[in-house]
Formats: C-alpha cells, sequence, structure tokens
C-alpha cells in the first residue's frame, strides 16, 4: 500500500528526514516512536502534503501512485487520511457541512455518486454514537470550543466516515485521559479490516496497550533505527531512547 524509499525532507532549512525507508502493507498496524525533534510529525505532515515541508530526496509510492506527485487533496480523495495531534478549529463552518464536503469529495474521486443529505445525517449520527460524541456537535463549528479530547474524537468522526486506506494518526493520544484514549482506540479497532492501514505516531507505550500493533519501528535522527514487534514498546517504555542514539 505504501512504500517509503530513502525519503529526505526538510523544514524552515532544516533536514528533518534522513533517508527514511518503510513499507506498510494493506490490514497492518504500524507504530513510530522516538525522540522528539526526530522527525516523527514532519513524516506525517510530508506524507499528507503539508504546505512549507520540502522534499530533496527519495520516492513515496501509494496505492501504485507517486504520492509526492499529488496536490494534498488529491492524495486526501485517493484515501489518506492524517489525524492531527493538534486538530485545528474553522470557525463559521459546520462539522456537518464540513464532513458532507469531504465525503462527496472522496466518493466523486471514486466514480460514486453524493450521498443524500437525510442518509448522509444518519450515517453521521451513528457514528457520533461510535466515537461518543454527542450529536450537537454536527452543528458547531469545526472543532470550535472542544475540548482535547472532543478534538481527537470528532478527528475519528471524520476518518469513520471518509473510510480512508491509509490512517496516519500523528500523536492521537497526547493529552487524553483515560476514558478517552478507549473511545479512541476502540474506534481504530473497529476500521481495522484488510483493505486498510495505520501509522500510529505515540510518544507512549500506552496507545499500543489498546491498539496492538504488527509493527513497531523507533525513529531518531531523521531515520528508522530499529524495528519490531510490540515487545519493542515495551523495551523502549523501560529503557527509554538513550541507548538507541549510537544507532542513530
Amino acid at each position: 500500500m505504501l512504500k517509503i524509499d530513502n525519503l529526505h525532507a526538510r523544514v524552515e532549512n532544516e533536514d528533518i528526514l534522513k533517508g527514511l525507508n518503510l513499507t506498510v502493507n494493506p490490514g497492518e498496524v504500524h507504530a513510530i516512536m522516538g525522540p522528539n525533534g526526530s522527525g516523527k510529525s514532519t513524516l506525517g505532515h510530508v506524507l499528507a502534503g503539508r504546505p512549507g515541508y520540502s522534499v530533496s530526496a527519495g520516492s513515496v509510492q501509494f496505492l501504485g501512485e507517486d504520492l509526492l506527485a499529488m496536490d494534498t487533496e488529491e492524495r486526501a480523495q485517493l484515501g489518506l487520511f492524517l489525524a492531527f495531534q493538534y486538530p485545528v478549529e474553522i470557525p463559521g463552518v459546520s462539522n456537518m457541512e464540513f464532513l458532507k464536503a469531504a465525503v462527496d469529495a472522496v466518493r466523486e474521486r471514486r466514480g460514486e455518486e453524493a450521498i443524500g443529505s437525510v442518509d448522509f445525517l444518519k450515517l453521521a449520527r451513528e457514528a457520533c454514537k461510535s466515537v461518543d460524541l454527542d450529536q450537537s456537535f454536527l452543528k458547531r463549528g469545526v472543532n470550535e470550543g472542544f475540548s482535547g479530547g472532543e478534538k481527537k474524537r470528532n478527528e475519528l468522526l471524520q476518518m469513520m466516515l471518509l473510510q480512508p486506506k491509509l490512517c496516519i494518526m500523528d500523536e492521537t493520544d497526547s493529552g487524553l485521559d483515560i476514558d478517552a484514549l478507549q473511545v479512541v482506540s476502540r474506534g481504530i479497532n473497529e476500521m481495522r479490516d484488510a483493505g486498510r492501514a495505520f501509522i500510529l505516531v505515540t510518544h507512549y507505550q500506552r496507545l499500543l496497550n489498546f491498539v496492538e500493533p504488527d509493527h513497531v519501528h523507533v525513529l531518531a535522527g531523521g531515520r528508522i533505527v530499529r524495528s519490531g514487534d510490540k515487545s519493542l514498546a515495551l523495551e523502549l517504555e523501560e529503557r527509554g531512547y538513550a541507548w538507541l542514539e549510537d544507532a542513530a
């Protein structure tokens, strides 16, 4: 599904990714861990096509297509979803309007007709129940006045409605209490299937107590320096990252 080969990227004239390689197959969950400043969030931003990030070398193939040649909206329409560490507020745009416009754009890319408003409202209400978000949030501005946990659940709501092929979760567990973490984890687990993959960017092992990864990678110095199974996350929790500095 995703093949990253020797990826080098920079932001504000600073090299962040320095030869990153990663292959993600359909149905897999990959956890990416690492110290602050290692490039974890940069990887998500580069894959999503966020402005300000430039790729100086390497390639990224997504579903057999050149991801780096696409505009941001084309990547999303093809099936890439990025859940932000700090979701932004969009005052004046209701959640419902935002969600339907996004879903219709994805359906158009797939050659499908736009979904009717009544049917979409039904789907949105069912998704709200799944993420423990009151239906009144559909009428509010996107993330406007939402708490940290509500913003993360709202992004999970977006993900459920868009049904992307590749879900990149950038520290979705950041700032969540245990109840909110369980809700978000349950939503991720409900969406796991043979045709969808996840990249979970996280500092801590606790998310992986609820969402069991197939692969765990350590990102340090702009590249992946160690990979393993879920036991690697437990080792990092116990030993930290200092022992991997030589590898970076």
